[in-house]
């Protein structure tokens, strides 16, 4: 059902290039998303509902859902599942109520003040997959830190769902409702990301889109990022198990599943020295497979190309495999756990022993979900309240500070054979300005 890749005694130099991964081709997809996200450009509203009809099978009178649908959709929500979201909400605003830059001024010399101001954007657009799963958890991870970090205006789009009449699936818009969310869009895809980019009569423009999506998602953000922001171009989901002989190979292979079940391109890798845990681990994935709703799925995922159990020669190897693949999720479920963890430099997000699975973060840890996935790890961060600021700094400089450096800014600014620069601070001081 997985391969295994044989990694001992293997240079690790460019491990990177030996390592399971899905086939994700971006750029591929730009040429189909382009006339969609042009359409909604010129036509607004008439070619979102133009899309929704011919990718979901609806055809709406408007995007916009009513605000009397979202309170129908929590009114009948069920209490089980109520309490599990508000749990999941009061959790994710603890953790990320922390996150909040405080604004810091530095005096940097007598009258000399730099002043970092930290400005949430002004309107920000959400996006929330439907496809072979409902993704209410996905509104928490992105709402949560949009309103803690301030964000004055935000909006929420989900695919229309044939089966609840052309609405978001219910789950999504009671969770919209939970956290006051009351603008909420029926779009999905490369038509979604266009209308929270150029605006349309019922959507206003935003200037930053976050949410995980597909590949026609991923293109659309590529193609108007610079027209908005963005958080990423999200991929398949992925998960890392590094372990060792004292990992339950139950544990391991149940985690595996579990993000094998969000789609049959999502990666599931295990990376471990030991060749016992391999074994049982392996041997654990037919039976829990067989038992689970979308075993077809998950087999399907565990069987593709992007998945696999690495074998390494000890944990100091696994670390730099792991730290190559920079999952968007990690596991560690070795002796000392929390020590490998601490030396781990590239992942998403860490989860620590045997009592913090992924499927833990997925919900009700308190941190976010939405993660850098296809080894963005290395350089890219998980959405939080920071990704809803902007850092503006704020120079604050009195006559005397500016005389007191004006030399150095002439010298830097002739250096670089920019006079003029040097000009404009000589100007202030009446100092004759060479060639005036």
């Amino acid at each position: 059902m997985i391969s295994r890749i044989d990694l001992r005694g293997a240079d690790l130099t460019r491990v990177a290039d030996l390592l399971p991964r899905a086939e994700f081709d971006v750029e591929a997809a730009l040429n189909s998303v382009r006339p969609i996200c042009d359409a909604v450009h010129h036509r607004g509203d008439a070619a979102v509902i133009e899309y929704n009809e011919r990718f979901d099978g609806v055809r709406l009178e408007q995007v916009r859902v009513p605000a009397q649908e979202l309170k129908n959709a929590l009114e009948n929500l069920d209490p089980d599942v109520r309490a599990a979201l508000e749990e999941s909400i009061r959790r994710a605003r603890i953790v990320h109520r922390e996150q909040r830059r405080q604004d810091v001024t530095v005096q940097v010399v007598p009258g000399g003040t730099v002043t970092e101001r930290w400005v949430p954007v002004d309107r920000v657009g959400l996006y929330v997959p439907g496809g072979r799963a409902v993704y209410p958890s996905s509104v928490v991870m992105n709402v949560v830190p949009a309103q803690e970090a301030g964000v004055g205006s935000l909006a929420v789009a989900s695919p229309p769902q044939k089966e609840f009449g052309g609405l978001p699936h219910p789950t999504i818009l009671a969770a919209c409702e939970l956290l006051g969310v009351d603008e909420v869009y029926a779009a999905g895809g490369a038509q979604a990301i266009a209308m929270f980019a150029y605006g349309t009569d019922e959507c206003p423009a935003a200037k930053l889109v976050t949410g995980p999506g597909n590949i026609y998602v991923a293109a659309a953000k590529r193609l108007l990022k610079g027209r908005i922001g963005i958080d990423a171009e999200a991929g398949p989901t992925e998960i890392a198990v590094l372990a060792d002989d004292t990992a339950d190979p139950r544990h391991v292979a149940a985690d595996l599943i579990s993000q094998a079940e969000h789609d049959p391109l999502a990666a599931a890798v295990l990376v471990t020295p030991s060749e016992r845990l391999a074994d049982a681990v392996e041997a654990e994935l037919g039976p829990q497979v067989g038992a689970t709703r979308h075993s077809e799925r998950i087999t399907e995922a565990l069987s593709g190309r992007q998945s696999g159990i690495v074998l390494v020669d000890d944990l100091d190897a696994g670390l730099a495999v792991v730290d190559a693949y920079a999952a968007e999720h990690l596991e560690i479920q070795t002796e000392d756990a929390a020590g490998v963890a601490a030396r781990v430099r590239n992942a998403g997000a860490i989860f620590v022993g045997a009592y913090a699975p992924v499927s833990l973060g997925d919900y009700c840890a308190g941190s976010n979900h939405v993660l850098p996935t296809g080894g963005c790890a290395c350089h890219s961060s998980g959405l939080s309240v920071q990704s809803f600021l902007r850092g503006i700094h704020v120079v604050d400089y009195t006559r005397e500070a500016l005389a007191d450096v004006t030399r150095h800014v002439v010298n830097l600014a002739n250096a670089e054979d920019l006079p003029a620069h040097g000009a404009a601070l000589k100007a202030r001081f009446d100092w004759k300005v060479p060639g005036a």
